[in-house]
């Protein structure tokens, strides 16, 4: 199971305690008290894994370690270790208590979420001509807690959307190692699949229906993860009962969603042409060019199709290294 969406709790390390301490050697009497330590932050860092959110599904409450207290003959008490959460590239982190957002996109990044606390003064701070024997100090202040939203938006180049069914997953495994599942009813995809081809990252979002940006479905739960892919491959079913009503249900939950969707590079995928005849196939594809011309007839079974949309995934390649370079 891919956890994309989870909140947590945070509370960063209080700082150490100051404390009180005179000098026992002869001759060198004084205050010697040591500050106390700071205690750990808590920060969140950029990794490969996509499943990296599932450390969160049942460890709800993550603290970061107190700093140690002062201790006597001018010795601080010791920092604590920071703690490093990692997340998946692409992880928005809300905090829930600001509004403020950090977003994680690219591998090593990072960024604090709760700070910890300053360590106490010791009683040697407290010492002046007047007070030559203090016996103040200082409690360490307390780390920051915050409550968390984790929300993982994919990163892809290319996202794979449609209507439940229509070979989107197919061409996924067809086009790259992914191994998704595969079958002939509605939603077989649960959650959204990965696959490299060569140096694009191709992403089958799951199964889309009318009223999906207001739940119905699988709901709104993927959508967000349309809004970071940088092209879309719109799939239509040639053997679909009404294929251009299916087209411009999944284009008006697009737009229902975030209306910047729809404005994305749009390749339309006639797929499953294999089991309607070659005049049907032709009539679905003259009726989507109609909406959108960059339409195209495939299947699986199919090897001059399966080229084609090579050719387009090429020069999506060729764009992005010359953005690259």
């Amino acid at each position: 199971m891919l956890i994309d969406d989870v909140k947590i709790k945070v509370t960063a390390g209080s700082g150490g305690k100051g404390t009180v301490a005179f000098n026992k050697n002869m001759m060198a009497l004084g205050p010697v008290g040591g500050g106390g330590g700071k205690g750990g932050s808590i920060y969140i860092e950029g990794v490969s894994d996509l499943s990296a959110l599932n450390q969160f599904r049942f460890k709800k409450e993550i603290k970061a370690k107190d700093g140690q207290d002062g201790r006597s003959q001018f010795r601080d008490g010791n920092n604590a270790d920071d703690l490093i959460l990692f997340v998946p590239v692409g992880t928005v982190a809300h905090n829930l208590n600001t509004g403020e957002d950090v977003e994680i996109t690219k591998i090593g990044q990072r960024a604090v979420i709760v700070r910890g606390g300053r360590g106490g003064r010791g009683n040697f701070h407290f010492r002046s001509a007047t007070n030559t024997t203090p016996k103040e100090f200082e409690y360490g202040r307390p780390g920051e807690s915050l409550e968390i939203h984790f929300e993982l938006k994919l990163i892809a180049d290319v996202g794979f959307v449609g209507t439940p069914n229509v070979g989107k997953s197919s061409l996924l495994n067809e086009l790259t190692n992914a191994k998704s599942k595969v079958a002939n009813y509605p939603f077989t995809t649960l959650e959204p699949n990965l696959g490299v081809y060569y140096d694009l990252i191709l992403a089958d979002i799951p199964g889309l229906i009318e009223g999906a940006s207001m739940g119905k479905g699988l709901g709104i739960k993927f959508l967000r993860h349309i809004e970071r892919t940088k092209t879309l491959f719109h799939f239509v079913a040639a053997d679909s009962a009404n294929p251009v009503a299916d087209y411009k249900t999944v284009r008006s939950e697009l737009g229902a969603y975030n209306k910047l969707l729809l404005e994305k590079p749009e390749y339309v995928l006639v797929s499953k042409k294999d089991v309607v005849s070659p005049d049907i196939a032709r009539e679905v594809v003259e009726n989507l060019e109609e909406l959108n011309k960059n339409t195209t007839p495939i299947s699986i079974f199919d090897w001059d199709s399966i080229k084609l949309v090579k050719k387009i995934l090429n020069d999506l390649i060729l764009e992005k290294t010359e953005q690259k370079s």
